[in-house]
């Protein structure tokens, strides 16, 4: 009886697997017919189809955070240069790319399913060629007004807003049983690019300079990349039929008061990360000035870019650890983390000590990594166990729906972090002189970050008996 049920079984997944429709290749690299639910297909050419486009996917979201971060290590270089601006301008240069680029995350979250993932890649690689070319334009000039540098710096926010198509388009590729780790590749991958930026724009700009600064090259170096990133995308990319938008979904996302209460505690996480990012060139210019650039050789070299590696580095991590111990634990204790940190460099600032302060940004920068993981974890589980849709008994479609349109609108609201951080500090230092009130402002909202997540996911599931489910 056995052997025959097992027979039948194997019949019928046989039959299933032939009736399912083949992969259709059509003109402009579009595949129909595509169901990454399928292991049949999935084992049989899906799977490194996802590859390929993943792989592209990761090398264009990586130039896009370089240039979405080229102002945060070019501003520092400008006096060299021979521009005169003051510190309100200065951070407002470091600021209007996040703020443009979390804007864009929107209307490029539906950008995949309208013109097709392979053809919006393209488009977006193109598109950080303005942001390149027009800031090796401006810093070539000392002359240049200050309105036409605020400009080209708010174009470098086009980088910022290839994070939302790049994740959504890898989102159509992959299976649920391995979307996890796709997308996670595909953000840290991302994120590494603001670490290369710092680290590679000072040598850049040093090499063969003769004791000088050759600014545009910080720009230009990135132009043949961005090229190669275009090609690879026309090359070797596909669009897929079946990527649709879902507008309707994040209208219905909008009105769920989950998704506002993790875009808060995403401010947290991903804006410290993004906003820590920008500034800590300047900072370490500011407090430390004879380590703002360490020589070796004929190139300068920025410690800076430590900073968002081991942020990025950790974020996986974060995301690993939660699936063990619980998105909201994780996201506490990445908070309670941060403020910790924030206040022993608040205590530790009057001893001037350089290596100290960077071990201790270091901390706090793997501390924002681990919480973009964990927090990112969160919001499927939470949508799909504590959403106003799944309480009302919406079926499993339903409430994943909700969560894949949330995942977009959550990380453009997080990502106006990186522009409230640079102006919270430019603020405190305008008005007292100083950046530690603005320091002492970013424990406070660490905490009532900490408070919020506890009392809305937390206490609900101690109660529930089911801690470590969220």
């Amino acid at each position: 009886m056995t052997v025959d049920r097992t027979a039948d079984e194997l019949a019928l997944a046989q039959s299933t697997a032939t009736a399912a429709p083949a992969l259709e290749h059509r003109p402009g690299r579009w595949i129909a017919n595509w169901d990454a639910e399928d292991k049949g297909q999935w084992e049989a050419e899906g799977r490194s189809i996802a590859k390929r486009n993943l792989y592209w996917s990761i090398f264009a979201e990586f130039l896009g955070f370089v240039v979405w971060q080229l102002w945060s290590i070019v501003v520092v270089q400008l006096p060299a240069a021979g521009f005169k601006f003051d510190t309100n301008q200065i951070f407002w240069l470091i600021s209007i790319p996040s703020l443009v680029g979390a804007t864009l995350r929107i209307p490029y979250t539906f950008m995949v399913p309208k013109f097709g993932g392979r053809n919006w890649t393209i488009v977006s690689a193109l598109l950080l060629l303005i942001p390149s070319a027009g800031l090796a334009m401006c810093v070539s000039n000392p002359g240049t007004p200050f309105g036409v540098m605020l400009l080209v710096a708010g174009l470098a926010g086009f980088g910022g807003g290839n994070f939302a198509s790049s994740m959504a388009n890898i989102t159509f590729f992959y299976p649920a049983r391995e979307k996890g780790w796709a997308l996670g590749l595909n953000a840290a991958g991302g994120n590494l690019g603001a670490a290369v930026a710092q680290l590679v724009v000072p040598i850049a700009i040093t090499l063969l300079a003769a004791g000088t600064v050759n600014l545009p090259m910080a720009g230009l170096i990135w132009i043949p990349l961005i090229l190669v990133a275009t090609f690879g995308a026309w090359k070797y990319m596909n669009n897929l039929t079946s990527a649709k938008g879902d507008v309707a979904g994040s209208v219905a996302a909008l009105k769920e008061p989950h998704l506002w209460i993790m875009a808060f505690l995403y401010i947290g996480t991903f804006g410290s990360f993004i906003g820590f990012a920008g500034v800590f060139p300047k900072l370490i210019k500011d407090y430390f000035p004879d380590f703002s650039s360490i020589h070796v050789g004929a190139v300068a070299l920025s410690l800076a870019f430590l900073g968002p590696l081991v942020g990025s580095l950790a974020r996986p991590y974060g995301g690993r650890m939660a699936d063990r111990m619980g998105g909201a634990r994780m996201t506490i204790a990445s908070f309670a983390s941060m403020a910790v940190i924030t206040l022993t460099m608040i205590a530790t600032l009057p001893l001037k000590n350089f290596w100290l302060f960077l071990v201790l940004f270091l901390f706090l920068f793997v501390a924002s990594g681990f919480g973009n993981g964990a927090t990112y974890r969160m919001i499927p589980v939470i949508f799909a166990t504590s959403s106003r849709a799944a309480r009302s008994g919406a079926s499993g479609a339903v409430t994943g729906r909700l969560a894949s349109s949330s995942l977009g609108l959550i990380s453009a609201i997080g990502a106006y972090g990186g522009f409230v951080i640079p102006q919270v500090l430019n603020a405190s230092n305008s008005s007292t002189g100083s950046y530690t009130p603005a320091f002492y402002g970013f424990v406070g909202a660490y905490v009532l970050m900490l408070i919020v997540c506890w009392a809305f996911y937390i206490r609900p599931a101690q109660k529930r008996n089911t801690i470590g489910h969220i």
